[in-house]
């Protein structure tokens, strides 16, 4: 018989059924010279089958060699030559998980891996914020500071410049539709596009819809919406729901009219192939939004809630933390006022008491 053939099938089945060990075979010998034979044989099984296994896939049988713990250094104990060790496979990172509501968004989106700094306003208007106070090279220089200030606040998240241009604007008065709104001119929207390109900004299009509606008037921008740089801002504030006079009231939307933006934005995004679509909502007031749990985050849009007051550091802050830290829906935006801010307080809020805020705003508009 050779000593080396493997077990075959029966063989392991019996061994298998039979309770009885060569351990404890051996140990109950009656004759040392017998227990003496069969641990030999043992040993010389195990011998000839690692040989053979060995054999089968080409390897070389190294000896093993067992080094001694040294007890002290005066004790050095002799081992064996140092061989190469084999390297450990690297080990494949996990990507980051996604720490936002909402699932993870398509590839190209903004946040969070940006901050977005925004300058606020009509460009036909000098009384309706920065964008259209300053001559627009003097306004982009402006631009350039915030930027700076706020990448030395956060050095670690980069800075996206941006220009947000309402384009829809609340009119006290109902107009020839009866809708008290005021579309802007496709020259206007142009020309906020040039300014923003020499400085490689993103542009939002705003809308106070007034007693129109998001379904009547997002179709009328589709085309700019269908660029990959431009997004879209909705204010609350100016939707007239209950047929009020903008200004007189506060207005609001609910999250059906949210809803709509998204899918719109995402059937966008969808068919021309664009990175996520950014939607900021306006909001300063618990009426403001409505049935916020129900607005259905999408890949392909990133809603960001958007705190819209003015006034004193410490009312700013209390407002952030009621309507927006408290209903944060997504990402979360921070406004300041260059000059209504200041009516009740002496300074501006810095950079660094907007990163203190729980959650840290990802957008940053100036007005």
């Amino acid at each position: 018989m050779n000593p080396c053939r493997p077990l075959s099938e029966n063989t392991l089945s019996r061994k298998e059924a039979q309770p009885t060990t060569w351990l404890h075979f051996i140990k109950h010998s009656v004759t040392k010279q017998a227990g003496t034979a069969l641990l030999c044989a043992l040993l010389l099984h195990s011998s000839c089958s690692q040989k053979q296994e060995a054999e089968a896939a080409n390897l070389e049988i190294s000896p093993t060699v067992t080094t001694a713990q040294p007890d002290s250094a005066a004790n050095p104990v002799m081992t064996a030559p140092e061989t190469d060790a084999v390297a450990e496979a690297p080990s494949i990172k996990e990507a980051d998980p996604w720490e936002y509501p909402g699932p993870k968004p398509t590839p190209g989106a903004v946040l969070p891996q940006k901050r977005i700094i925004a300058f606020y306003g009509n460009p036909l208007s000098r009384r309706m914020g920065i964008l259209g106070e300053l001559p627009p090279d003097q306004m982009l220089a402006k631009l350039d500071e915030e930027v700076q200030h706020w990448e030395a606040a956060d050095s670690l998240t980069p800075v996206q410049p941006a220009l947000h241009a309402i384009v829809v604007t609340a009119q006290g008065k109902p107009g020839r539709a009866g809708k008290y709104r005021l579309r802007m001119t496709n020259k206007m929207i142009d020309d906020v596009l040039a300014m923003a390109k020499k400085r490689d900004a993103i542009v939002f299009l705003d809308i106070q819809v007034g007693q129109s509606t998001l379904q009547e008037e997002l179709p009328q921008l589709a085309e700019y919406l269908k660029m990959p740089q431009v997004h879209l801002g909705i204010d609350a504030e100016f939707s007239m729901k209950n047929g009020g006079v903008p200004g007189r009231s506060i207005g609001s939307f609910d999250a059906e009219d949210i809803n709509f933006a998204t899918e719109y934005l995402a059937e966008l995004a969808q068919e021309n192939q664009l990175p996520p679509k950014l939607l900021i909502v306006h909001r300063f007031t618990q009426g403001m939004i409505t049935n916020h749990d129900r607005i259905k985050l999408r890949p392909e849009v990133q809603v960001v809630m958007h705190m819209d007051g003015w006034g004193h550091p410490a009312l700013k802050k209390d407002t952030y933390r009621r309507y927006i830290q408290k209903e944060p829906v997504q990402f979360t935006g921070f406004k300041v006022f260059y000059k209504n801010d200041l009516r009740k307080s002496p300074r501006l809020m810095s950079p660094d008491e907007i990163l203190a805020l729980d959650p840290k705003p990802l957008y940053i508009q100036y007005q």
